[in-house]
């Protein structure tokens, strides 16, 4: 069975990191930047690492240099997602990649990709939102204009702030003024935590951050007493099981701890993360968890409640969200 054309909802998603590599070679060729060695032989992203991604994933954001390149990234990357059933997206955005940071030129990249998605909305029936993040990497004084990137930005769009990047560069309590400072302004907030890191990164994240929703948060099924706490707490896993796999973050398909994250009361979700770099699509996710676990139409179904209900988005997109799901 395809799951191709069941209606999805997906909650984490980079959106340099869904650039279709043929939409990077065609922008470096614009641009005239040599960036073959991120490409292998047959056109895809080549890296040997997790490290090495984010330096390849880096190379190929030098590409997109203006707006009117991110308004061609959203509707190609929209147009692909559209494709595989996904009726709702939220994509991190971080005004590190785009503007620098400076407020006014975020500003500028923010409308031109709002532009593309509300064509993508007009065209390919797929809604669109933002989550602004921080890049962990850069460390927590890159993390302050992001912050204030995302409050000044706010709105029907723009709808929350989180972090990304690498997982083991300092403790999440260093990042706490701008999650305050977000979250003040009554911005939801989510962090990528507990995929490289153990149950104490996920831990440490839910103290000192306090994110209604955690970014894979894959490991802390080794902690039975963290698992209880966050089933008890609700807080939302955004689970990406094809780039755990494919990047060894865990082990195989059949020991992806998805399925008792889920068994246990976590609530989860599924998305692809940065799918042309792990070979990943939703429709493949759904297949892959169908093979694996033995889930179905009715499992899929209630994932999907899940991530709509815990979307950023306001009430007015959420019913018409929900609409489309109950057609589907």
């Amino acid at each position: 069975m395809t799951y191709r054309d069941t209606a999805k909802v997906e909650l984490h998603l980079h959106l340099e990191g869904a650039a279709p590599p043929a939409f990077i070679r065609g922008l470096a060729q614009e641009k005239n930047l040599d960036l073959s060695a991120i490409f292998t032989a047959d056109g895809g992203y080549a890296y040997r690492d997790f490290d090495h991604f984010l330096q390849v994933y880096e190379a190929a954001c030098t590409t997109l240099q203006s707006p009117e390149d991110f308004h061609r990234l959203t509707l190609a990357v929209l147009e692909e997602s559209a494709a595989h059933g996904v009726v709702y997206s939220e994509t991190f955005l971080s005004p590190d990649f785009c503007g620098g940071g400076d407020l006014a030129a975020w500003r500028d990249y923010l409308a031109a990709i709002e532009e593309a998605a509300e064509e993508a909305e007009a065209r390919f029936g797929i809604t669109l939102r933002g989550i602004v993040t921080c890049i962990r990497h850069f460390g927590p004084d890159k993390a302050r204009p992001a912050a204030r990137c995302a409050v000044e930005t706010q709105g029907r769009f723009l709808r929350g702030f989180g972090m990304a990047g690498a997982e083991m560069m300092g403790r999440p309590g260093d990042f706490a003024w701008a999650f305050d400072c977000a979250r003040e302004a009554g911005m939801p907030l989510t962090c990528h935590a507990g995929e490289w890191g153990g149950p104490d990164m996920v831990a440490d994240t839910l103290r000192d951050l306090a994110p209604a929703r955690i970014g894979h948060g894959v490991n802390t099924i080794t902690d039975p007493a963290l698992v209880e706490t966050l089933a008890e707490r609700g807080t939302v896993l955004e689970v990406c099981p094809g780039s755990n796999v494919f990047l060894g973050a865990t082990g195989g398909w059949p020991d992806h701890p998805i399925k008792r994250l889920r068994d246990a009361g976590v609530k989860v979700t599924v998305s692809t993360d940065d799918p042309p770099f792990f070979h990943t699509t939703m429709t493949r996710e759904y297949e892959m968890l169908a093979q694996t676990f033995g889930w179905g139409a009715a499992d899929f179904a209630a994932l999907n409640r899940v991530a709509l209900d815990a979307a950023f988005c306001d009430a007015e997109t959420r019913a018409a969200v929900a609409r489309k799901l109950e057609a589907a």
